[in-house]
């Protein structure tokens, strides 16, 4: 009797540790992005997951450049977007998870606000979910940029 009580406890352990793991591994939640050229914060994006199980991300907070305004607007977007504000914008969409590695999802766009340029996507979940490594290309990976973010408590940072 004590080795099967031994048994399901060691069983529910790891059942708590393999959903500790998942939410660790996960993408979902508030990610304080930062500038890979400047190295400073430029926004909190809420990254979730839609219906059909692809991830989202929308801008809830931008630290704007000395003399902008939080406010700002996407003068640079084309379609329904041009001069939306930039706080409230989905900025990226349709990232898929990677079925070979539990901490990448790919083949998703991403909007730079910036430039109103499109980009490919793509994520991995690195430092045991307190980091994204996020990457931006053109056509392949290879023609790209790489940031890093950081997860963060809230919209507020």
């Amino acid at each position: 009797m004590q080795k099967m009580a031994s048994i399901i406890v060691l069983c529910f352990s790891l059942c708590v540790l393999q959903v500790a793991y998942a939410e660790q591994t996960s993408p979902e939640g508030y990610w304080k992005t930062i500038d890979d050229v400047t190295n400073e914060a430029k926004s909190i994006l809420q990254i979730t997951k839609t219906e059909n199980d692809t991830l989202i991300g929308k801008i809830v907070k931008i630290y704007p450049d000395p003399g902008r305004s939080e406010n700002e607007v996407c003068i640079k977007c084309h379609g329904a977007r041009h001069n939306q504000p930039i706080v409230g914008m989905v900025i990226m969409e349709h990232l898929k998870h990677d079925k070979d590695n539990a901490n990448e999802w790919n083949g998703g766009e991403i909007l730079d606000p910036r430039s109103g340029k499109i980009y490919h996507f793509m994520l991995r979940v690195i430092d045991n979910g307190k980091k994204i490594s996020a990457r931006g290309y053109i056509g392949v990976p290879l023609f790209g940029r790489t940031q890093e973010w950081l997860r963060v408590s809230g919209p507020q940072g």
